[in-house]
């Protein structure tokens, strides 16, 4: 396990080793989440980088990443523990079938930790394990009722287990949630956390961005890519591209040879760069035309 970093630009160089540019203010709350030892929570529109955080953490610190994907209608079971009860009630007949017949004695003997099974939650705080960086990967798509569960884990990085008792942290995981806003997520969650709104990045970070994603693409179309990406998020779509897709869309572009970028080019591939047909039908054409035009102009 890798030690944290000791200073802002210590953070910021782990960061970009590994391939993430971020601003001056993503590095200086990141930076104060490791040394303060309290969960990250990155909202921001889908596409700006939020889960990729993580996943750089995990690489730089040299620690397991565990990732909880929410979605609508998680439960613990899927979340944190499940008791393995198979192998439970195997465990119950082979001990019937030795004769053992006391029941407070059979219950004890099966809710041990070897028949409780880790989930994600879990296995980011189990003692036995190694250090974990956590990732709980849009949380505003779970239930509000998760979230109550979850304050446990963000303020004493422990789990009670009803039946088997309390599991708690050696070493606190580096905590990161995300959220894309399609809803809001309770204070409660908030306060316990450092907070940062992840924003579209500006031209010259989205260049640096895609130099280092996609060191394959050439200068002059890198550039024309992302000028155009840029002016496109000005317009009223129904899902403005993220980083991921101007990096998709510039390695689209240089697999099928392309060195400038042209109104039919755009019109060949906006498939990689929008992902809704009426996005698509209102960028074709005279629109990608003015685009590129502007950004030529600019």
């Amino acid at each position: 396990m890798t030690a944290l970093p000791a200073t802002v630009a210590d953070t910021g160089h782990l960061l970009a080793a590994n391939g993430y540019i971020a601003d001056l203010e993503l590095t200086t709350t990141v930076h104060l989440a490791l040394t303060m030892q309290r969960p990250l929570f990155l909202e921001g529109e889908p596409g700006t980088g939020k889960t990729e955080i993580a996943k750089v953490l995990s690489t730089g610190l040299n620690r397991r990443l565990v990732r909880l994907q929410c979605y609508d209608g998680m439960d613990l079971s899927a979340a944190a523990y499940e008791w393995d009860h198979a192998r439970q009630l195997m465990a119950i007949r082979l001990a019937e079938a030795a004769g053992q017949t006391d029941r407070a004695e059979l219950s004890s003997n099966i809710y041990t930790r070897a028949f409780l099974q880790a989930r994600p939650l879990l296995s980011a705080i189990d003692p036995d394990l190694p250090p974990a960086v956590l990732l709980i990967d849009e949380l505003d798509r779970a239930d509000e009722p998760f979230e109550a569960f979850l304050l446990e884990l963000l303020a004493d990085f422990q789990i009670t287990v009803p039946e088997f008792g309390t599991v708690r942290a050696h070493t606190r995981p580096v905590v990161v949630l995300t959220s894309n806003r399609t809803r809001e997520v309770h204070d409660a969650i908030r306060r316990r956390c450092l907070y940062h709104w992840v924003d579209y990045p500006d031209a010259t970070r989205e260049r640096a961005i895609l130099a280092a994603k996609a060191p394959e693409v050439p200068a002059h179309l890198a550039q024309q890519v992302v000028d155009f990406v840029q002016r496109l998020r000005g317009e009223e779509l129904f899902k403005l591209p993220g980083v991921a897709e101007t990096i998709d869309w510039a390695q689209a572009l240089t697999y099928l040879n392309k060195t400038e970028l042209t109104a039919g080019d755009v019109d060949e591939t906006l498939g990689v760069l929008l992902k809704y047909q009426d996005d698509i039908a209102k960028v074709r054409g005279a629109e990608a035309a003015r685009l590129i035009a502007g950004a030529a102009a600019a």
